[in-house]
C-alpha cells in the first residue's frame, strides 16, 4: 500500500514538471515570435561635412618662354661662355663676337663726326662774313637812295642801280651762307646718327641673355662664323637656345562639359610622379575655344619652379575642382529614394518608428549627398532596402558608420609612369 502511494506522488510530480516545462517552451516561442515581427534597419546619421567634385587631368610642362639667341651683327665667335644646362641671368654675357670691319667703320664714323663739326664752324664763319658784307653794302645803298631823294640829280642813276644790285647780292649771299650752315648741321646730325648706329652694333658684339633661364641647346663653338639674326635667311643659326624655366606653363586639355568650371585665378593641386612631389599652380589663361577634333579647351596653369626641380617636358596629374560645398548636411546617397518627382528619405523617430519625409537634395557625390531642406543634424535615416518598410513601422535600428565628407573624382585622363605601356589611364 505504501509503495502505491509513493508511485502516485511520483507520477504527480512528473506530470507537474511536464506541464511546467511545456509552459516555459510556449513562453519562449511567443517571445521569439514577437521579436521576429520587428525588422531591423540599417541607419546612418545626418552629419555636417563637405562634398567636392573634382576632375583629374593630365598635362605636360613647358618652359614659360623659349628664345633662340641670335646676334644682331654677323661675325666670328671670339669666346663663348655657356653650355647646355647652364643657368644664366638677364644681361649676362653669353658670347663675344669679333668683327674687324665694324671697328674700321666705327673709326670712320668718328672722323666723319669731327669733319662735320669743322664744316659747321666754316659755315658759321661764312655766314658771319656774309652778314658783315651785307650790312656795309646795305648801308651804302640806303645812304645813296636818301641823298638822291634829298637832291634829285645829284647822284647818277647808274650809281644808284649798282648800289641796289650790290645790296641785293649781299643779301642773297647771307641766305646762301645760312643754308650752308643748316646743311652742315644736318650733315653733322647724320654723322652722329651713323656713329651711334655703329657704336650700338659694336655693343652687339657682346651677346647677352635676354632673360633668366637655362641653356637648353648650343649651336656654335669658338671661331664659328655666325650670321646676323636681322636677315630673313632661314639658314642662319642662333648661338644658343634659352628657356625660362623658373616659371613653367602646364597645359591641360579641359573637356567641353567642364569648361564652365574653369576660372582665372583658380588654384590647382599638381602631382609630378617622376619627382614624387606635389605642387600648387594657378589657372592664368585659357583659349576660350573648344577644339573641334578633341572637344577640349587648352588651359594653362602657371607653376613656380624657382629651384628648377621640374624640367620642361615632364608629365603631371592635376585635379580641377568642379563643384564644392562646405559645412552642409550630408547623408549617404543610398538613403535617398525617388518617388515620382519627389526625393524622400526614411527617418526614424525617438521610438524607432519609420517616417517618410520629403527632402531637397543639393550636390551629390559618389558616397554622400547634400541635404538643403527636410532634415536636421543628428537625424537617423534608413540606408538601403526602404521598399520593405512602411510609414510608422517599428524597426530595430542598426547604426552604420558613414563619412561626413566626400571627394568624388572624375577622370579626364591620367598618366601612370609605372604603366608598362606608358599610356594614359
Amino acid at each position: 500500500m505504501r509503495k502505491r502511494k509513493l508511485l502516485f506522488f511520483a507520477s504527480g510530480f512528473a506530470l507537474l514538471a511536464c506541464v511546467g516545462a511545456g509552459g516555459c517552451n510556449s513562453s519562449k516561442k511567443a517571445a521569439e515570435a514577437n521579436a521576429a515581427v520587428v525588422p531591423s534597419a540599417a541607419l546612418a546619421t545626418v552629419k555636417r561635412g563637405s562634398i567636392s567634385l573634382t576632375l583629374s587631368l593630365a598635362g605636360q610642362f613647358q618652359a614659360y618662354q623659349v628664345v633662340d639667341v641670335h646676334p644682331k651683327v654677323s661675325g666670328f665667335i671670339r669666346n663663348i661662355y655657356v653650355d647646355i644646362g647652364d643657368k644664366v641671368h638677364k644681361g649676362e654675357t653669353l658670347a663675344i663676337l669679333e668683327i674687324p670691319e665694324l671697328e674700321a667703320q666705327l673709326q670712320g664714323s668718328v672722323s666723319a663726326v669731327a669733319e662735320s663739326k669743322d664744316e659747321i664752324t666754316r659755315a658759321q664763319h661764312e655766314l658771319t662774313a656774309a652778314k658783315s658784307e651785307y650790312a656795309a653794302v646795305h648801308a651804302d645803298d640806303v645812304r645813296l637812295q636818301a641823298a638822291a631823294k634829298a637832291q634829285p640829280g645829284l647822284i647818277a642813276q647808274q650809281e644808284l642801280d649798282d648800289a641796289l644790285a650790290k645790296d641785293l647780292a649781299a643779301g642773297a649771299r647771307v641766305d646762301a651762307a645760312r643754308a650752308a650752315l643748316s646743311a652742315a648741321q644736318n650733315g653733322a646730325d647724320v654723322s652722329k646718327a651713323d656713329n651711334r648706329r655703329l657704336s650700338a652694333l659694336q655693343g652687339y658684339t657682346n651677346v647677352v641673355a635676354p632673360l633668366d633661364g637655362v641653356i637648353v641647346w648650343r649651336y656654335a663653338d669658338t671661331g664659328a662664323l655666325i650670321q646676323s639674326g636681322t636677315t630673313s635667311d632661314v639658314q642662319s643659326l642662333p648661338i644658343v637656345k634659352l628657356a625660362e624655366s623658373g616659371l613653367l606653363r602646364l597645359r591641360l586639355p579641359v573637356p567641353e562639359d567642364a569648361v564652365k568650371y574653369v576660372h582665372e585665378g583658380d588654384e590647382m593641386q599638381i602631382r609630378v610622379d617622376a619627382l614624387g612631389r606635389s605642387f600648387t599652380g594657378k589657372v592664368v589663361r585659357f583659349t576660350r575655344n573648344v577644339s573641334l577634333e578633341t572637344r577640349t579647351m587648352e588651359t594653362e596653369v602657371d607653376v613656380e619652379n624657382k629651384d628648377l626641380s621640374i624640367d620642361p617636358g615632364m608629365y603631371a596629374n592635376t585635379e580641377l575642382q568642379l563643384q564644392h560645398v562646405e559645412n552642409v548636411l550630408t547623408i549617404p546617397v543610398g538613403a535617398i529614394v525617388r518617388q515620382g518627382e519627389q526625393q524622400v528619405v526614411y527617418v526614424l523617430d525617438a521610438d524607432n518608428r519609420v517616417h517618410i519625409r520629403s527632402v531637397q537634395v543639393g550636390l551629390e557625390g559618389s558616397l554622400l549627398a547634400e541635404i538643403k531642406n527636410g532634415l536636421s543634424e543628428g537625424d537617423r535615416v534608413v540606408v538601403g532596402g526602404q521598399q520593405q518598410y512602411h510609414d510608422d513601422e517599428l524597426v530595430a535600428p542598426v547604426l552604420q558608420s558613414s563619412p561626413a565628407s566626400d571627394v568624388t573624382r572624375q577622370s579626364g585622363g591620367m598618366i601612370d609612369l609605372h604603366d608598362e605601356q606608358g599610356g594614359e589611364q
